[in-house]
């Protein structure tokens, strides 16, 4: 069998078919010359696993009940041991993530790689695949180039597929798409995957960078003044007028708009019902789960217990000094004026920017940055218990590729490792 692409996924898949069947011939291409680049940039090149706790509650894309059936067939348990065996400890770290006790990615790429040479995979990198035909039975291909003797399906007549690389043809009796799909494009992500596999009969949802920082409008005069301060809030994704979706977690502020976990997280959210055409806006809430009536009735609380308290010095307490000041500046409201006389409209105004504080999103930074994407081959046409195409025979498809993305804290590398590791075990023992 060939598996396209050699990240996190498909060295998975490799490593477990070939665990689960030693006589199983695997053959893994990739167009770099060294793969797993986007392994090695990873977690700030740290490469965050996985996660301590993780369902398909994390994810979003494909229906729920795949993606549990996917995840609870090789759940966190299961990866934290794989990686001990192969010589890769993790630690914890705050919400959960799991990184390599040597906090380096090409430590996480080089047990990976040594496992799957260990294991019988045959790495050819350098192979860019162009495309994967689906072979008729008893279709020859006399010009096929067979790269290594095991590389071929047994014979010409079982079909199969007709594979073309970069420096050849060869012959597979199974295909694994782990190709990926179009964020971080440099690392080889380029969405030729999805090409591939829409040829093959299968259906792909629309993509959009996902885990993406997200570009404010020229006219938002906070995010330039506090460019580089975090701080914690909850974002809500308006979509048709409605609240869709709250988000909690850390904000960056960037010269150019948001980024830090929350943002990243709300980014597909945004994108998606762009993509779809609806109406959709972000807001920040300062206060994280207090909405306006509690926010309003702290500020007159404590304009009773503080009156000579001012309005800045005492909004800084509560958010970092410059946002608190940025913000004020954008009401254009007073700072230095006394709680006790905080005139009520004023207050009120206040409050209500504090729980609904517009982001006038104008777009994202693109797949050149994004973390992951979302879309891609559609989830109804996999089986989910060994990750099997039901559209074309033969073929299978693992990691990103397919229609599901996680939120940012090892999520997608967990899918990654779930997905891989059920295709290979089909692949194995079948």
């Amino acid at each position: 069998m060939a598996i396209v692409g050699a990240g996190a996924a498909g060295l998975a898949t490799a490593i477990f078919a070939r665990r689960f069947n030693r006589a199983r011939s695997v053959v893994l291409l990739d167009g770099a010359r060294t793969p797993g680049a986007k392994i090695l940039v990873s977690g700030g090149s740290r490469c965050n696993v996985t996660n301590t706790t993780v369902s398909e509650r994390d994810f979003w894309g494909g229906r729920p009940a795949v993606i549990r059936r996917v995840l609870r067939a090789f759940p966190v348990a299961d990866t934290l041991a794989f990686f001990r065996e192969i010589g890769v400890s993790l630690h914890e770290e705050a919400g959960g993530k799991l990184f390599p006790d040597s906090n380096r990615a090409r430590d996480v790429l080089a047990a990976l790689l040594r496992e799957s040479d260990a294991v019988g995979a045959t790495l050819l990198a350098g192979h860019r695949v162009i495309d994967v035909v689906r072979l008729k039975p008893d279709a020859t291909s006399p010009d096929a180039v067979r790269l290594k003797p095991d590389a071929t399906c047994p014979s010409a007549s079982d079909g199969g597929f007709r594979i073309v690389t970069s420096r050849g043809e060869i012959r597979a009796g199974a295909v694994v798409l782990a190709t990926g799909g179009q964020s971080l494009p440099k690392s080889g992500s380029d969405g030729a995957g999805f090409a591939m596999a829409r040829r093959l009969g299968h259906t792909i949802v629309p993509t959009t960078p996902a885990l993406v920082p997200m570009l404010l409008a020229s006219t938002d005069t906070v995010h330039g003044e506090v460019s580089g301060v975090s701080h914690d809030v909850e974002i809500a994704v308006w979509i048709d007028g409605a609240v869709a979706i709250r988000l909690t977690g850390s904000m960056l502020w960037t010269h150019v708009g948001i980024s830090g976990p929350v943002a990243l997280n709300a980014s597909r959210h945004w994108l998606r019902a762009q993509l779809e055409g609806r109406p959709v806006a972000l807001t920040a809430n300062f206060r994280p789960g207090s909405r306006f009536d509690d926010v309003d009735a702290d500020w007159q609380r404590l304009a009773i217990s503080n009156p000579k308290a001012s309005v800045q010095t005492t909004l800084a307490s509560m958010l970092p000094a410059s946002v608190a000041a940025a913000i004020l500046r954008q009401l254009a409201l007073d700072g230095t004026a006394a709680l006790a006389h905080f005139p009520r409209d004023e207050r009120r105004r206040l409050s209500r920017a504090l729980v609904e504080f517009p982001l006038p999103i104008t777009g994202s930074r693109g797949f050149t940055v994004a973390e992951a994407t979302a879309g891609g081959v559609a989830l109804t046409e996999i089986d989910a218990g060994t990750m099997a195409s039901r559209v074309c025979p033969g073929l299978s498809c693992v990691g990103e590729i397919l229609d599901v993305d996680g939120r940012i804290g090892g999520f997608n590398f967990q899918w990654a490792w779930s997905s891989g590791f059920v295709a290979g075990r089909a692949l194995g023992i079948s």
